[in-house]
């Protein structure tokens, strides 16, 4: 039984490892770049400016301490939230455009996946704040729209759905990765639907609390459509 689960896990590396080399032989070094590409834009945290700009204080000071834009909704008010929602797409962007279009053309589309998925490692793990960080949810809808923008698109609106549905706040951040994986892999091949799944891996990890939080029954819920009316 082991020496079979060692030959499956055997199998799936290889099949990876040869996905993620796949054509040119610097390409590995290429993707590589691209994720730190990614992770450096990543890790500008338009939260924190936003804060520090509008009261002083770092975002970790604030409401719930998440650098996102519903803790800066919620502290500073819709305006602040939307140039953190803009500052957070726009530096996603900046990545896959950057490595798509600017260094790493050969790559192809690929580029801006590993740029996207390096963007929401930089997100959530900034090196000068000792790697804590936010939970990426507009930084991976961003990349998520970029790399297919019909696919993107629908299932960031099943993610809305869900949201509205379970009222549960982190569960359309959590449905969007997940629902990509299988148009990805249809779509776009193997090696794209592993950097999706490793995508989504990022997701869950950067929600994990959460996650226990459901599987518990203790995370709280909230009126999502409700929320937006008191706001606007």
């Amino acid at each position: 039984m082991y020496k079979h689960c060692f030959e499956y896990r055997l199998y799936w590396t290889e099949k990876i490892t040869a996905a993620l080399q796949k054509g040119n032989p610097d390409s590995m070094k290429m993707k590589m770049l691209c994720i730190l590409i990614g992770y450096l834009c990543g890790g500008f945290l338009t939260a924190d400016v936003v804060a520090r700009r509008k009261t002083g204080k770092s975002v970790f000071e604030m409401g719930t301490k998440n650098p996102g834009t519903a803790n800066i909704t919620n502290s500073l008010g819709v305006k602040c939230g939307a140039v953190t929602l803009l500052g957070d797409v726009g530096k996603t962007v900046l990545a896959c455009v950057l490595c798509q279009h600017v260094l790493f053309p050969s790559l192809g589309k690929m580029a801006a996946l590993y740029a996207g998925v390096g963007a929401a490692l930089g997100h959530g793990f900034p090196f000068w704040h000792k790697f804590r960080g936010g939970r990426s949810v507009a930084v991976t809808c961003s990349y998520i729209i970029f790399f297919l923008p019909l696919w993107g698109i629908v299932v960031n609106l099943a993610g809305l759905v869900i949201r509205i549905a379970t009222k549960y706040p982190a569960s359309g951040a959590l449905a969007i990765p997940s629902l990509f994986i299988l148009p990805v892999f249809l779509t776009a091949g193997t090696e794209a639907g592993f950097v999706m799944v490793a995508g989504t891996a990022v997701t869950f990890i950067l929600h994990r609390d959460s996650l226990f939080r459901m599987a518990h029954g203790t995370e709280p819920k909230s009126n999502l459509i409700e929320e937006w009316k008191q706001k606007l």
